[in-house]
């Protein structure tokens, strides 16, 4: 049996699979075949990138696949450098080249839209004999085979999802599929700890309490994981997959947030440190503000776990959502905004320390969602205000992730977005706003001028190369000169844009440097560059001293040789 399995993307709430990374999907999915006998080399993974720039390459593959796979979904969609998730036309054409069973599946279960803002729809495909799994994908893909020949018939293969014990298998036998992505080894491996969320009232948009009750991996299941993608190359992982890592094996306390375990936590980093001992980034995501402010001991105490045993530059995402009391309730989100304050604060206090990278060790990231029941103007403004409040309180937050809402079938929001049309034009000025007037003086305070930014992957280049940390949220750094995509180069960072910084490798060799990049220099101006062009080549530092060009104070961003 031959299989294709075609990775369209996925961005969730709590999980995301947009080169550099890779969610769990296919690798699950690859486990649940290899569990049926399935050789490893008659099962094909393409991302939906490959198949456009390179069509060729897996055409006749897919052409003669007795099972076609095709995984995609965005509930909370943004924006990528170089990459794009597919589009249910690509879904519809690859379909069409397929005579093999045909099967969908991700959260593109839950509906389908292009953006923030406008209404998810449940997705039709104008093409036969496609099977949407309405459940997990991977127990779907699991139950239509009956053999490493033999396909059910879809129709009467029961919808249902995937148990912790089939994933902690399938994790592991899956794991060789992240040799066939373009990206590999520079990959960064999302890893799931539970979904589903335990909380007894849920957030009025979001799509994980459609998974149900948090059903967590056992912290050895998701050791192994690590383990076995480390044997095959990985060494980039992020602990991305579930709402809240802090309530990882939590403790029900009967109320609205369990109380953590930080046992738990410190046994998972020091597990996978133990079988991943040369890893290159080990980061977390998404962390409920509610649970730091409500159990600020433990919190404390699972942060500098972390910092023990992560790479510099990690982001705690908040999912602040608003800073309005009313908006808050009337939505059932997760904290008042003197809670996420409170939060804030002590991952500064925990985290702020600079790291190897050039980052601080642990920071806050916000989200926030507009067009939520119950927002009026003010709401922007309170939003505004609390940005400024923690902006003057000189705290760091790593990045502020401002959204329009996007309302699905079965969540409490779907048909009460009115207010996304409404607010539109005050949304779009007021996230400009922010973007100038909040994101531009923090970013210069996360990283001034002259900070050092360690191994900046370059992945586009065209005049100016851009570049990122693999990391959770790297920072975008524009390099004014083409470099080989693909090249890790340090950075001197060297100016600031609201969500993005510019940067010259470090350190600069001066003689071989153009002016571009020169000028680029803390305190170069055009007619001092032009000056140091001139005077090449240099024998020393002395040298370049001596000629008055350059002042001493800026010979620890280049080198003579």
């Amino acid at each position: 049996m031959k299989v294709v399995i075609i990775d369209g993307y996925v961005d969730e709430p709590a999980c995301l699979g947009v080169p550099p990374y890779m969610s769990p999907y296919p690798r699950y999915i690859a486990g649940a075949l290899r569990e049926h006998k399935i050789p490893q080399q008659d099962i094909y993974y393409f991302t939906i990138d490959q198949l456009r720039t390179s069509p060729e390459i897996a055409k006749n593959k897919i052409i003669s696949a007795d099972l076609t796979i095709i995984i995609a979904g965005m509930t909370v969609p943004g924006k990528y450098l170089r990459a794009s998730p597919i589009t249910p036309g690509e879904i519809e054409s690859i379909f069409n080249t397929v005579s093999g069973t045909k099967i969908l599946g991700g959260p593109i279960r839950l509906g389908f839209s292009k953006e923030g803002g406008k209404v998810a729809q449940i997705l039709g495909i104008d093409v036969e004999d496609v099977y949407l799994a309405h459940a997990d994908i991977e127990s779907f893909v699991y139950d239509i085979l009956q053999n490493e020949t033999n396909i059910r018939d879809p129709e009467n293969v029961v919808h249902r999802f995937r148990t912790v014990d089939e994933i902690a298998r399938w994790s592991i036998n899956g794991a060789f599929i992240i040799k066939q992505h373009p990206d590999y080894p520079h990959l960064m491996c999302e890893l799931e700890t539970y979904r589903g969320c335990g909380r007894k009232k849920h957030c009025s948009f979001c799509t994980e309490a459609l998974y149900g009750e948090s059903d967590y991996r056992a912290v050895s299941d998701v050791v192994d994981e690590v383990s076995a993608l480390y044997n095959v190359g990985a060494r980039y992982f992020r602990i991305g997959r579930q709402p809240d890592l802090f309530t990882y094996h939590a403790t029900d306390t009967g109320g609205d947030i369990p109380k953590p375990n930080p046992h738990i936590i410190e046994s998972l980093y020091r597990g996978i440190r133990n079988v991943a001992p040369e890893l290159r980034v080990l980061h977390l995501d998404n962390v409920n503000p509610a649970t730091i402010a409500a159990y600020p001991d433990e919190s404390r105490a699972i942060m500098k776990t972390i910092i023990q045993y992560h790479t510099s530059g990690d982001v705690a995402a908040l999912g602040m959502e608003s800073a309005d009391p009313k908006v808050v309730a009337a939505n059932d989100l997760k904290a008042m905004p003197e809670d996420v304050f409170e939060a804030i604060e002590l991952i500064n206090d925990v985290g702020g320390k600079r790291g190897e990278n050039g980052l601080p060790e642990l920071l806050p990231g916000l989200n926030f969602v507009h067009g939520l029941q119950g927002e009026t103007k003010n709401t922007f403004e309170m939003n505004y205000d609390f940005m400024k409040k923690v902006l003057d309180a000189d705290l760091l937050v790593r990045r502020i992730n401002i959204r329009q809402v996007m309302s699905f079938p079965g969540t409490p929001m779907f048909g009460k977005d009115v207010l996304v049309k409404k607010h539109k034009n005050l949304f779009l000025k007021y996230k400009e706003k922010v973007r100038k007037e909040i994101d531009l003086p923090m970013l210069r305070k996360v990283v001034p001028t002259g900070t050092i930014l360690r191994d900046v992957m370059c992945e586009v280049s065209d005049h100016m190369t851009f570049g990122r940390q693999l990391g959770s949220y790297p920072l975008l750094v524009g390099i004014p000169e083409n470099l080989p995509i693909g090249k890790f180069i340090d950075v001197t960072v060297t100016g600031h844009g609201h969500r993005s910084i510019t940067g010259i490798p470090y350190p600069l060799k001066i003689n071989q440097a153009s002016i571009k990049l020169i000028r680029e220099l803390p305190g170069i101006g055009k007619k001092q560059a032009a000056g140091i062009i001139s005077g090449m080549p240099y024998k020393s530092e002395q040298d370049l001293l001596d000629k008055n060009i350059m002042g001493e104070d800026l010979l620890k961003y280049i080198t003579i040789s």
